[in-house]
């Protein structure tokens, strides 16, 4: 398993200064604001173009998180329009740094309406959108009327999006503190997630702070929250893609946290 790429979620400045420091062969990281509607921004030292061409010559492969904000699923006009907006803008500016995909969270709709009109909502972004890397859908902790927290649900948005032109983009992203927190069995959750959409493109590895279907969404380092080691090391080596650790702490820690995962994979 030492082929798995391991890397983690860093500050936007210097994204690749960020990567030396862990000797990681990728980062994720946010372009702007992760809660506000402003647009994306480059804020590495020379720009978009600069930070594709110096990622390429360090092998360093870059992952953008998109706004947490977004929620394409919502049935409010007044989130989904602009929600939509920014995934595109989104799409364009991680497209220009070269970026292996965009994740974005799946999002949902109020409690109190039908969760069709949810995934229905993200046929018509698919197609609104211009797909021009993949889109990685991530599984998400909480929520009564969530698209992507349980199996089913994610079923649903597959089976939705799967007309849709441009899904041939359409990739998923495998959160284990979300699935936990979420109520997935982390023994079957790689296995049953790949059935329904066929692939895993990207782990998101946490042990998380709180019990199995908490529904709370709060990391944590490896062996400090409540999974079980064997099953979180369990999950990203059925996975088989690479691995971005959004576990706290600076370099030091994250470094600790690779040779922890490693050590069990």
């Amino acid at each position: 398993m030492s082929e798995i790429r391991i890397g983690a979620h860093v500050e936007q400045d210097d994204p690749l200064a960020e990567a030396a420091a862990r000797q990681a062969p990728l980062v994720q990281f946010f372009l702007g604001d992760p809660q506000g509607y402003k647009g994306p921004e480059v804020r590495y030292p020379g720009g978009a173009e600069k930070l594709r061409a110096d990622a390429e010559a360090a092998g360093v492969d870059l992952y953008v998180h998109a706004p947490y904000i977004v929620n394409v699923a919502t049935t409010n006009n007044r989130i989904r329009i602009p929600s939509r907006k920014l995934l595109q803008q989104h799409v364009d500016a991680a497209t220009e740094i070269g970026a292996k995909g965009l994740i974005v969270h799946g999002g949902h709709v109020n409690k109190a309406d039908d969760p069709d009109k949810g995934f229905d909502n993200w046929r018509k972004a698919i197609e609104a959108t211009d797909l021009t890397l993949p889109l990685l859908i991530e599984n998400t902790a909480g929520g009564d009327n969530a698209m992507t927290r349980y199996l089913d649900r994610i079923g649903r948005v597959w089976d939705a999006i799967s007309a849709a032109e441009g899904f041939e983009q359409v990739g998923f992203c495998l959160d284990t503190c979300h699935a936990h927190a979420g109520g997935n069995d982390l023994s079957t959750v790689v296995e049953k997630v790949r059935a329904i959409t066929g692939r895993i493109d990207l782990v998101h590895a946490n042990d998380s702070r709180d019990d199995f279907d908490s529904g709370a969404d709060r990391h944590a380092s490896f062996g400090a929250g409540r999974i079980d080691p064997d099953l979180l090391a369990a999950v990203v080596r059925d996975a088989a893609a690479p691995v971005v650790c959004e576990t706290p702490g600076p370099a030091e820690s994250h470094v600790a946290d690779f040779e922890w995962l490693r050590a069990r994979l």
